[in-house]
Protein backbone atom coordinates (compact mmCIF):
# COMPACT_ATOMS: atom_id res chain seq x y z
CA UNK A 1 0.00 0.00 0.00
CA UNK A 2 0.96 3.58 -0.64
CA UNK A 3 0.88 6.35 2.48
CA UNK A 4 -2.14 7.66 0.57
CA UNK A 5 -4.05 4.48 0.67
CA UNK A 6 -5.43 4.42 3.88
CA UNK A 7 -7.42 7.97 3.25
CA UNK A 8 -9.93 6.30 1.28
CA UNK A 9 -10.83 3.93 4.24
CA UNK A 10 -10.25 6.78 6.47
CA UNK A 11 -13.26 8.54 4.34
CA UNK A 12 -15.69 5.95 4.01
CA UNK A 13 -15.45 5.41 7.56
CA UNK A 14 -16.29 9.05 8.26
CA UNK A 15 -19.23 8.83 5.42
CA UNK A 16 -20.77 5.70 7.03
CA UNK A 17 -20.50 7.52 10.18
CA UNK A 18 -21.66 10.79 9.38
CA UNK A 19 -24.44 9.10 8.06
CA UNK A 20 -25.56 7.34 10.62
CA UNK A 21 -25.37 10.69 12.76
CA UNK A 22 -22.32 9.50 14.40
CA UNK A 23 -19.39 11.69 15.06
CA UNK A 24 -16.62 10.15 12.81
CA UNK A 25 -14.52 10.49 15.53
CA UNK A 26 -16.31 7.87 17.43
CA UNK A 27 -15.56 5.38 15.44
CA UNK A 28 -11.82 3.55 15.11
CA UNK A 29 -10.06 2.03 12.59
CA UNK A 30 -8.13 -1.55 13.59
CA UNK A 31 -5.63 -2.07 10.94
CA UNK A 32 -5.57 -5.88 10.67
CA UNK A 33 -1.92 -6.42 10.12
CA UNK A 34 -1.56 -10.14 10.57
CA UNK A 35 0.62 -11.80 7.90
CA UNK A 36 1.41 -8.57 6.26
CA UNK A 37 4.90 -7.73 5.53
CA UNK A 38 6.80 -4.28 6.85
CA UNK A 39 6.97 -2.74 3.34
CA UNK A 40 3.33 -2.86 3.83
CA UNK A 41 2.92 -1.89 7.20
CA UNK A 42 5.45 0.77 7.29
CA UNK A 43 2.93 3.01 4.89
CA UNK A 44 0.12 2.92 7.55
CA UNK A 45 2.54 4.01 10.43
CA UNK A 46 4.10 6.69 8.27
CA UNK A 47 0.35 8.04 7.14
CA UNK A 48 -0.33 7.98 11.47
CA UNK A 49 -2.10 4.54 11.66
CA UNK A 50 -1.88 3.47 15.36
CA UNK A 51 -4.22 0.70 15.86
CA UNK A 52 -3.34 -2.58 14.19
CA UNK A 53 -5.26 -6.11 15.15
CA UNK A 54 -3.18 -9.29 14.84
CA UNK A 55 -4.45 -13.10 15.19
CA UNK A 56 -1.91 -14.70 17.07
CA UNK A 57 0.50 -14.16 19.82
CA UNK A 58 3.32 -15.42 18.49
CA UNK A 59 3.81 -13.68 15.52
CA UNK A 60 2.86 -10.46 17.04
CA UNK A 61 5.56 -10.98 19.40
CA UNK A 62 7.94 -11.34 16.52
CA UNK A 63 6.84 -8.19 15.27
CA UNK A 64 5.81 -5.11 17.14
CA UNK A 65 8.18 -5.01 20.31
CA UNK A 66 10.79 -3.67 17.99
CA UNK A 67 8.09 -0.95 16.09
CA UNK A 68 6.67 0.04 19.52
CA UNK A 69 10.10 1.72 19.89
CA UNK A 70 10.16 3.39 16.89
CA UNK A 71 6.93 4.81 16.95
CA UNK A 72 4.79 5.98 19.80
CA UNK A 73 1.29 5.30 20.30
CA UNK A 74 1.06 1.94 19.34
CA UNK A 75 -2.09 0.29 20.13
CA UNK A 76 -2.33 -3.43 19.76
CA UNK A 77 -5.27 -5.69 19.60
CA UNK A 78 -5.70 -9.04 19.85
CA UNK A 79 -8.09 -10.32 17.29
CA UNK A 80 -7.68 -14.48 16.86
CA UNK A 81 -8.41 -17.19 19.30
CA UNK A 82 -6.35 -17.24 22.30
CA UNK A 83 -5.00 -20.54 23.98
CA UNK A 84 -4.60 -20.25 27.91
CA UNK A 85 -1.23 -20.97 27.51
CA UNK A 86 -0.19 -18.06 25.82
CA UNK A 87 -2.43 -15.62 28.01
CA UNK A 88 0.50 -14.30 29.71
CA UNK A 89 2.62 -13.19 26.25
CA UNK A 90 -0.66 -11.83 25.41
CA UNK A 91 -0.96 -9.60 28.83
CA UNK A 92 2.36 -8.77 28.39
CA UNK A 93 2.25 -7.08 24.87
CA UNK A 94 -1.58 -6.49 23.76
CA UNK A 95 -3.36 -3.68 24.92
CA UNK A 96 -6.78 -5.00 24.00
CA UNK A 97 -7.55 -8.52 23.63
CA UNK A 98 -10.96 -9.24 21.63
CA UNK A 99 -11.69 -12.92 22.27
CA UNK A 100 -12.52 -13.86 25.91
CA UNK A 101 -14.93 -16.37 24.88
CA UNK A 102 -14.39 -19.12 27.77
CA UNK A 103 -14.19 -19.46 31.22
CA UNK A 104 -10.89 -21.26 31.14
CA UNK A 105 -9.67 -18.42 29.50
CA UNK A 106 -10.75 -15.69 31.92
CA UNK A 107 -9.37 -17.29 35.00
CA UNK A 108 -5.95 -17.41 32.66
CA UNK A 109 -6.04 -13.50 31.82
CA UNK A 110 -7.17 -12.61 35.80
CA UNK A 111 -4.12 -14.34 37.01
CA UNK A 112 -1.68 -12.66 34.59
CA UNK A 113 -3.44 -9.41 34.71
CA UNK A 114 -3.07 -9.57 38.69
CA UNK A 115 0.60 -11.18 38.42
CA UNK A 116 1.84 -8.37 35.60
CA UNK A 117 -0.21 -5.98 37.21
CA UNK A 118 -1.32 -4.79 33.42
CA UNK A 119 -4.68 -4.37 32.18
CA UNK A 120 -5.53 -4.56 28.91
CA UNK A 121 -8.84 -3.91 27.65
CA UNK A 122 -11.21 -6.92 27.58
CA UNK A 123 -13.89 -7.69 24.39
CA UNK A 124 -15.60 -11.01 24.71
CA UNK A 125 -16.41 -12.60 21.66
CA UNK A 126 -19.77 -13.60 20.26
CA UNK A 127 -20.32 -16.29 17.75
CA UNK A 128 -23.22 -14.28 16.44
CA UNK A 129 -23.80 -16.89 13.83
CA UNK A 130 -23.79 -20.11 15.70
CA UNK A 131 -21.19 -20.88 13.20
CA UNK A 132 -19.21 -24.30 14.61
CA UNK A 133 -15.98 -23.56 13.05
CA UNK A 134 -15.66 -20.02 14.65
CA UNK A 135 -14.45 -19.30 18.62
CA UNK A 136 -17.06 -17.69 20.64
CA UNK A 137 -19.66 -17.77 23.16
CA UNK A 138 -23.17 -18.13 22.04
CA UNK A 139 -25.20 -15.73 21.89
CA UNK A 140 -27.53 -17.20 24.19
CA UNK A 141 -25.02 -17.18 26.89
CA UNK A 142 -22.98 -14.13 26.50
CA UNK A 143 -25.22 -11.82 28.58
CA UNK A 144 -24.75 -14.49 31.62
CA UNK A 145 -20.91 -14.85 30.55
CA UNK A 146 -20.49 -11.10 30.69
CA UNK A 147 -21.64 -11.13 34.10
CA UNK A 148 -20.01 -14.29 35.44
CA UNK A 149 -16.48 -12.48 34.19
CA UNK A 150 -16.96 -9.46 36.16
CA UNK A 151 -18.36 -10.57 38.80
CA UNK A 152 -16.67 -14.35 39.48
CA UNK A 153 -13.48 -13.37 37.47
CA UNK A 154 -13.22 -9.96 38.44
CA UNK A 155 -12.80 -8.62 35.12
CA UNK A 156 -13.42 -5.32 33.42
CA UNK A 157 -15.66 -6.63 30.07
CA UNK A 158 -15.55 -3.27 27.92
CA UNK A 159 -17.66 -4.63 25.02
CA UNK A 160 -18.12 -7.40 22.47
CA UNK A 161 -16.84 -8.44 19.17
CA UNK A 162 -18.21 -11.01 16.52
CA UNK A 163 -17.63 -12.19 12.96
CA UNK A 164 -21.24 -12.27 10.88
CA UNK A 165 -21.95 -15.67 8.48
CA UNK A 166 -20.32 -14.96 5.44
CA UNK A 167 -22.52 -14.90 2.46
CA UNK A 168 -26.02 -13.48 4.27
CA UNK A 169 -26.84 -10.48 5.11
CA UNK A 170 -24.20 -9.31 7.89
CA UNK A 171 -26.92 -6.38 9.17
CA UNK A 172 -29.49 -8.47 11.50
CA UNK A 173 -26.04 -10.23 13.09
CA UNK A 174 -24.75 -6.57 13.55
CA UNK A 175 -28.00 -5.54 14.94
CA UNK A 176 -28.08 -8.64 17.61
CA UNK A 177 -24.89 -7.85 18.82
CA UNK A 178 -25.46 -4.16 19.43
CA UNK A 179 -28.38 -5.27 21.30
CA UNK A 180 -26.46 -7.63 23.50
CA UNK A 181 -24.35 -5.20 24.07
CA UNK A 182 -26.79 -2.56 25.67
CA UNK A 183 -27.87 -5.27 27.79
CA UNK A 184 -24.73 -6.11 29.37
CA UNK A 185 -23.61 -2.15 29.42
CA UNK A 186 -21.17 -2.75 26.96
CA UNK A 187 -20.08 0.58 24.93
CA UNK A 188 -17.62 -1.18 22.81
CA UNK A 189 -18.70 -3.19 19.63
CA UNK A 190 -16.08 -4.80 17.64
CA UNK A 191 -17.67 -5.53 13.99
CA UNK A 192 -16.85 -4.91 10.82
CA UNK A 193 -14.34 -6.05 8.00
CA UNK A 194 -13.35 -5.32 5.14
CA UNK A 195 -16.58 -5.89 3.24
CA UNK A 196 -19.11 -4.86 5.16
CA UNK A 197 -17.41 -2.32 7.85
CA UNK A 198 -20.09 0.65 6.68
CA UNK A 199 -22.74 -1.83 7.35
CA UNK A 200 -21.43 -2.69 11.02
CA UNK A 201 -21.13 1.18 11.93
CA UNK A 202 -24.97 1.84 11.05
CA UNK A 203 -25.46 -0.38 13.55
CA UNK A 204 -23.16 1.08 16.39
CA UNK A 205 -19.61 -0.32 16.12
CA UNK A 206 -17.24 1.43 17.57
CA UNK A 207 -14.00 -0.34 16.06
CA UNK A 208 -13.91 -1.77 12.66
CA UNK A 209 -11.31 -4.24 12.14
CA UNK A 210 -10.09 -3.86 8.30
CA UNK A 211 -7.33 -6.07 6.64
CA UNK A 212 -7.39 -6.49 2.69
CA UNK A 213 -9.37 -3.59 1.30
CA UNK A 214 -6.09 -1.71 3.22
CA UNK A 215 -3.19 -3.98 2.35
CA UNK A 216 -4.53 -6.38 -0.28
CA UNK A 217 -4.41 -9.93 0.16
CA UNK A 218 -2.53 -11.50 2.65
CA UNK A 219 1.41 -12.51 2.33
Amino acid sequence: MSASSIDPIRDRIAKAARAAGRDPGDVTLVAVSKQQPWERIAPALAAGQRVFGENRVQEAEAKWPGLRGSYDGIELHLIGPLQSNKAREAVALFDVIETVDREKIAVALKTEMDRQNRRPRLLVQVNIGLEPQKAGIAPNEAVSFVKRCREVHGLGIDGLMAIPPEGVPPGPYFAHLATLARAVGAKVLSMGMSADFETAIAMGATHVRVGSALFGKRG
